[in-house]
């Protein structure tokens, strides 16, 4: 199987001398291709175990995997090819052997969560699962990097707003490493990901207009996470007093109802009297009880 060389060049808006500047060959390309395409398969079931992995884990609220295309990869590598060459010398060259190591998204996977909060138990999983290479958190200028910097995780400041924590992990769907990318952000930087995406999607440079509307939507992303970690704060500490509120109740129940026995068992009166008591210590009690609830609640108590 070999790339239709016009066709590609026309999709990807490149020119032959371009690739060749590069001191790419076809041969090169189409051997990579190849292999490639060989292996698509055993890493898409590879892609679908660690997804599945990742859903166990309670935080997570859902999870998406995708394997690159065979097309997109050799786009990938020509786009590449000036980075590595700098960062390794101008020998540098892609091959058949060493594209799986060097391109590190041929597995992408993405993790979603609602809390922000929840990440941390994430990463705890996702570290304690896999033997991770690099961990790189992508914030906005501007945001609390703190924890990041505690537990030593690289921070890359993204103009456009994006936000996610990206893991490369060593991943062996053959005798060949592979390496997998884990995607983990909010809901919410899901959301924003996604339409940000597909802007420069289509088009070469966002219009200014479209570009300052995406930062206004980063804006109110951000102020959406900080709110739902608010109410879930609320919500447990809510939870947490209803309990608590609950079984001073049964506590005091029961104090009562033994307090009665002894009362009653020690009086002298009639059957009907007794039952006129109860009834009346019944009502002071759940007067009583009233007052308190309403007052929990921050409610006024209207008698």
């Amino acid at each position: 199987m070999k790339i239709s060389r016009k066709d590609f060049l026309m999709k990807y808006h490149l020119t032959e001398n371009e690739v060749e500047s590069m001191g790419i060959n076809w041969e090169t390309l189409n051997a990579i291709y190849s292999d490639y395409n060989i292996y698509k398969n055993i890493y898409e079931t590879q892609a679908d175990f660690i997804a599945s992995t990742l859903r166990t884990h309670g935080k997570i609220h859902s999870v998406k995997s995708r394997v690159k295309e065979s097309e997109h990869l050799i786009e990938k590598i020509i786009r590449k090819t000036p980075d590595r060459k700098k960062k390794y010398g101008e020998d540098f060259k892609f091959s058949a052997e060493n594209y799986k190591e060097q391109i590190t998204d041929l597995i992408g996977i993405r993790a979603i969560h609602i809390f922000k909060e929840d990440w941390e138990e994430i990463h705890k999983f996702i570290t304690s699962m896999w033997k991770v290479v690099e961990i790189t958190a992508n914030v906005r200028e501007g945001d609390d990097t703190k924890r990041f910097e505690e537990l030593n995780i690289q921070i890359h400041s993204r103009k456009s707003g994006y936000r996610s924590v990206h893991y490369l992990i060593e991943s062996f769907p053959t005798n060949h490493k592979v390496i997998a990318e884990i995607q983990v952000r909010t809901i919410f930087e899901e959301g924003y990901g996604e339409i940000d995406h597909q802007l420069r999607y289509s088009h070469g440079e966002i219009p200014e207009v479209l570009r300052l509307n995406l930062l206004l939507l980063n804006r109110i992303v951000g102020s959406s996470d900080e709110m739902a970690s608010l109410i879930n704060m609320l919500n447990r500490n809510w939870t947490e007093m209803e309990q608590k509120y609950e079984n001073i109740i049964d506590n005091k129940n029961k104090e009562i109802a033994e307090l009665k026995n002894m009362i009653l068992a020690s009086m002298n009166i009639e059957a009907e009297d007794k039952g006129e008591i109860l009834k009346s210590l019944d009502r002071i009690i759940m007067k009583d009880d009233l007052v308190n609830l309403t007052e929990n609640l921050g409610k006024p108590y209207i008698k």
